[in-house]
C-alpha cells in the first residue's frame, strides 16, 4: 500500500516483523497538519494494520519532518466549519479513526521529536508508548481552549487516564505546552532521547507494559473514585477558571462540564458529549475571533513590508543605549537571543538598574523552569554595562531608551553614529516623538528606524517597526526578521503623533479622565473596562504607564492631532500632586514596594467633583471606546498601517484588548458600523463636537455599506 501524505511500510527487524508509519511524507510545508487526506490515509492503514495483527510485532509511529511530529487538526477547515452537526460531525469522525487505533491489539510506539499539538496528542494517546526527543523544539501539549474550542479527538477523555484528573485539567484548560523531560515527569511520555536516537530506540519498546492507566487504577491513584473528592477539584478548579477569565472565556467552562460529567462515563457516551461540546464550540462567533487572532498571527510572521533588492543582514551582536527598566528590559531581550549585549548609560546607578531588570526578567525565567542556573547566570553574564562607546564598532543593532526628549535623543544619535559600523542599524525605543524628524540627526538616516517595545518587554509581545521617508527596505526587513526571532510580534507603522497603538490608547484614557471630571468615579470607570474585557481598567493602566509619561504624551498627540485630542485637565492635577502611578507608589491607587496594588489612593477623591455622577456601565463602555474606533479609522485614513488587522493585531498584543472579541474593528464590524456611526453623531452633540466627530473614513464605509476588513482584505 502507498500513500501520499503517510509513509508506511513493514519492515523485518531484530525482534521480528514491525509496521513503520511516518506522518509528513512528500509534505512540502514546514508543519504536518491533520486535513482530510492524511486522516482518510491515516483510516486506510488502521484497517489495514488490523488485518496483519498475527504477523506483526508491533508499529511505530514516527514523522519524516524535522521538529514536528504533528501540528494537529487543520486550522483551515476547522475555520469552514459552518453548522454546530457539521463540527461535531467531523469530531466524530477522528474520535472514530482513534478508537480504531486505541482498539488495534499491537504494541504501538509514537516517537514524538518536535511539535506534537491538539490532535497530535490525541493520536500519541491512542497508543500505548509515547517517546519523546530532548529537543528544545518539543512542544506537547492540547492548545485548543486558546482557540476557543474542547479537543475533538478524545483529548479529554484520554488524557486524564494517562497522567490523572488534576494534572490533566491544568494542561487542558491552559492549553500550555511541555518538553519532553517535563512530560515524563508527569508520565505522559514513557522515555526522554536525542532525537538522533528516538526510532532505533523505539523497537525496545514494543514489548512494554502498556502505560496506560485503567480508569479504576486512576481514579483509585488520585482518590477521585469518592464522588466527594471529585467534585472539590471541579469546584476549586471551576473557582480558578472564573477569577482568571471573569467568566467571558465559554470553552474552559464547556471543557471543565465535559469532563466532570463524563468521569465515570464508558469510551461510548464520553465521546459523543466531547464531539457535541466542540460541535457547539468550533462554530460559535467567540471561536471564530480566536480563530481569527490566529490567523493574524501566523500571516504575521511573513515579512510584508517594503521589498529589499540588496541583501538582508542578520542582526547578531546588540547594544542598548540607555539603561534603567527599559534599558535592562531591552538588554534582557538581546541577552536572551544570545546577542551578548552592550548596556551603556552616563551613570553607575542607571546600569546597576537596567542590570537588576535583566536579572529579575531572567530569575522569573528561572523560576518558571524555562532556564536552569547555568543559563540565568551564562546569559546575565554576557551583558556588558559600561559608561562609554567601546566596541561598538562590533554591534550591529543598537535601540536607544534614553529619556523621552527630541534634542537629547537626536544629540545621542548623532553622537553613536561615529562609533558604529556603516552597516550597524540604529534604532529609538520612542513611544510618542516622531521618527522622521529623529532621522535628521544622522548622517545616514537609511539604516535608522523606529522599534517601539511595550514596557514590561519581557511580558509584552508587540513591537511597532515606525519607518520614514529615507529609511531603505533592507534595514525595515532586517528588523521585522530580528524581531521574530526574539519571539516578538512586529507591526510595520508609519510615522506619525503615537504610532499605531498609542495613537489609539490615547482617546481611551483621555476620556477617561473627562468621566472622571464629570463625576464619573475612579471604581466605576475601572469596573466599566474590566466589565468589557480589557486587562486592566483605564485609571489602573495610567498607574501602570506612569501619569507624568501619559501627560507628555496627551500633549505631543495634542498637538499633532488638534482639538478632537484636547488633554483632560485631570492627569495635569493628579501630576501637580506628584501623583505618578506605580513608579512612585501612589497615583489612582496605592502600591506597595514591589508593585502591588494596596487599594484606592483617598486623596484622588478630593480631587473628583463632589457630586457624583451615575452612568449605566454601557454608557461608560461607549465613551471609552468609541473614541479608539473613531481614531482607528483616523489612522487607516492616514495609512499609518494599511488593514485592519494591523490594528487589531497592534492592540490585542500592544495593550491587551479582549482577544475574545476578535480585535477593535472585528467588534466594531459585527456590532455594525451604521450603529457605532449614529453612537457617534448622538455623543457629539451630548458630550463633545470634536472629541466624538465621525471620521470621513468611517461615513464612507457605512456610506458604502461595507466594514473595517471588507475594505481592507486583500
Amino acid at each position: 500500500m502507498t500513500f501520499k501524505r503517510i509513509s508506511y511500510e513493514v519492515k523485518d527487524i531484530q525482534v521480528g516483523r514491525v509496521a513503520y508509519v511516518g506522518f509528513g511524507f512528500n509534505n512540502q510545508k514546514s508543519m504536518t497538519s491533520l486535513d482530510i487526506e492524511t486522516m482518510n490515509e491515516l483510516a486506510s492503514i488502521i484497517e489495514d494494520l488490523h488485518g496483519k495483527t498475527t504477523e506483526l510485532k508491533g508499529v511505530i509511529f514516527f514523522s519524516h519532518k524535522e521538529n514536528c511530529f504533528l501540528a494537529g487538526a487543520d486550522i483551515n477547515l476547522i475555520s469552514s466549519l459552518t453548522t454546530e452537526s457539521e463540527a461535531a460531525d467531523k469530531a466524530e469522525q477522528g474520535q472514530n479513526i482513534y478508537n480504531r487505533l486505541e482498539d488495534l491489539n499491537l504494541p504501538k510506539v509514537v516517537c514524538v521529536d518536535g511539535i506534537c499539538l491538539g490532535g497530535g496528542l490525541e493520536f500519541a494517546l491512542a497508543c500505548n508508548v509515547i517517546l519523546a526527543s530532548n529537543s528544545p523544539k518539543t512542544s506537547i501539549g492540547l492548545p485548543e481552549v486558546k482557540l476557543g474550542f474542547i479537543p475533538g479527538f478524545g483529548g479529554t477523555y484520554r488524557l486524564p487516564r494517562k497522567i490523572g484528573l488534576p494534572n490533566s485539567l491544568d494542561m487542558i484548560l491552559t492549553g500550555k505546552t511541555l518538553r519532553g523531560d517535563k512530560a515524563k515527569k508527569l508520565g505522559l511520555v514513557t522515555e526522554v532521547f536525542p532525537s538522533e536516537n528516538l526510532l532505533s530506540m523505539a523497537p525496545k519498546f514494543l514489548e512494554y507494559k502498556s502505560v496506560h492507566h485503567s480508569l479504576s487504577d486512576s481514579v483509585k491513584e488520585l482518590a477521585t473514585e469518592n464522588f466527594v473528592t471529585r467534585k472539590i477539584i471541579f469546584q476549586k478548579v471551576r473557582e480558578s477558571v472564573l477569577k482568571k477569565t471573569n467568566g467571558f472565556y465559554q470553552a474552559p467552562l464547556k471543557i471543565l462540564d465535559v469532563m466532570d460529567s463524563g468521569m465515570m462515563k464508558g469510551r461510548t457516551s464520553y465521546l459523543a458529549a466531547e464531539a457535541q461540546a466542540f460541535g457547539e464550540l468550533a462554530i460559535s462567533e467567540q471561536s471564530k475571533n480566536l480563530q481569527h487572532i490566529y490567523f493574524m498571527s501566523e500571516a504575521v510572521k511573513r515579512y510584508n513590508g517594503p521589498k529589499s533588492s540588496g541583501e538582508v543582514q542578520l542582526l547578531s551582536r546588540g547594544a542598548a543605549l540607555g539603561a534603567g527598566t527599559m534599558g535592562g528590559g531591552i538588554a534582557w531581550l538581546m541577552a536572551d537571543a544570545g546577542m551578548h549585549p552592550i548596556m551603556k548609560d552616563l551613570s553607575t546607578e542607571a546600569l546597576n538598574l537596567g542590570l537588576k531588570q535583566s536579572s529579575q526578567n531572567f530569575s522569573g525565567q528561572l523560576k518558571r523552569k524555562k532556564i536552569n542556573i547555568d543559563e540565568f547566570e551564562r546569559k546575565q553574564r554576557s551583558i556588558t554595562a559600561q559608561l562609554d562607546f567601546s566596541g561598538f564598532q562590533k554591534v550591529d543593532l543598537v535601540i536607544e531608551a534614553v529619556v523621552e526628549n527630541m534634542d537629547i535623543k537626536k544629540k545621542v544619535f548623532a553622537e553613536v553614529e561615529k562609533y558604529v559600523s556603516n552597516t550597524c542599524i540604529l534604532t529609538s525605543n520612542t513611544s510618542s516623538l516622531s521618527i522622521e524628524e529623529m532621522s535628521k540627526a544622522l548622517e545616514h538616516p537609511e539604516r535608522f528606524a523606529g522599534l517601539h517595545f511595550f514596557n514590561p518587554v519581557h511580558l509584552m509581545p508587540l513591537v511597532e517597526i515606525i519607518v520614514h521617508s529615507k529609511v531603505k527596505p533592507e534595514t525595515v526587513e532586517a528588523l521585522y526578521k530580528w524581531v521574530l526571532k526574539v519571539k516578538k510580534t512586529p507591526v510595520i507603522v508609519k510615522d506619525g503623533p503615537g504610532f499605531l497603538v498609542n495613537r489609539i490608547l490615547m482617546p481611551y484614557l483621555n476620556e477617561a479622565g473627562y468621566l472622571l471630571e464629570e463625576g464619573v468615579s475612579v471604581k466605576d470607570l475601572d469596573q466599566a473596562a474590566l466589565n468589557f474585557g480589557m486587562p486592566m481598567g483605564p485609571c489602573r493602566l495610567l498607574d501602570e504607564v506612569g501619569i507624568d509619561v501619559g501627560v507628555k504624551v496627551a500633549k505631543v498627540m495634542h498637538d499633532g492631532l488638534g482639538e478632537r485630542a484636547l488633554p483632560s485637565k485631570f492627569s495635569t492635577k493628579l501630576l501637580e500632586k506628584n501623583f505618578l502611578g506605580k513608579k512612585n507608589q501612589k497615583g489612582f491607587y496605592l502600591y506597595d514596594e514591589k508593585g502591588k496594588v494596596l487599594g484606592p489612593n483617598d486623596e484622588v477623591d478630593k480631587l473628583l467633583p463632589l457630586t457624583k455622577k451615575k452612568l449605566s456601565e454601557t454608557e461608560i463602555q461607549l465613551r471609552l471606546f468609541l473614541p479608539m474606533i473613531n481614531e482607528a479609522a483616523e489612522i487607516l485614513k492616514d495609512e499609518i498601517v494599511n488593514t485592519a488587522s494591523e490594528v487589531d493585531l497592534g492592540l490585542i498584543f500592544g495593550i491587551g484588548f479582549p482577544p475574545f472579541r476578535g480585535g477593535l474593528l472585528r467588534y466594531a464590524d459585527s456590532e455594525g458600523l451604521e450603529k457605532i456611526l449614529s453612537a457617534l453623531l448622538q455623543f457629539s452633540q451630548s458630550v463633545s463636537a470634536d472629541r466624538y466627530k465621525p471620521s470621513l473614513y468611517l461615513e464612507e464605509l457605512v456610506k458604502n455599506k461595507t466594514t473595517f476588513y471588507e475594505k481592507t482584505t486583500k
